[in-house]
């Protein structure tokens, strides 16, 4: 996957419908999230993005992608999120794990809260 499709995979996650996440979150996931308990495990990490909002302008900044093996793509950049007048900046990291030719799904996430009014991405 190049890095444009990175980026545009990344983007539809927070864009997505309940069952996009069912579809490209692992079940062997791993995440840290801004919000208790914090750490969530496979269907449970499913479950803890399952229900955020699709929103609504995504604007991504600082980004960096690496790729330490074949089938393995890593992430990094800060994230600001919009749904009407909801907020929210996190800086992030994801990890991608490709399971077949063009089917790719995330393994690893991570958000750390920003105040969304010093985020300029």
């Amino acid at each position: 996957m190049d890095d444009e499709r990175v980026w545009k995979f990344e983007e539809s996650l927070w864009r997505a419908s309940e069952e996009r996440y069912h579809e490209r979150v692992d079940p062997d996931c791993v995440m840290a999230l801004s919000r208790e308990p914090w750490l969530f495990t496979g269907n449970d990490a499913v479950e803890a993005v399952s229900h955020t909002p699709a929103w609504e302008q995504v604007s991504f900044s600082q980004q960096d992608v690496r790729r330490p093996q074949e089938g393995l793509i890593a992430i990094a950049y800060r994230v600001a999120v919009t749904k009407g007048d909801t907020r929210f900046a996190a800086a992030c990291t994801s990890v991608y794990r490709r399971r077949a030719h063009d089917d790719w799904t995330v393994v690893q996430h991570t958000q750390i809260a920003l105040d969304p009014q010093q985020e300029t991405a």
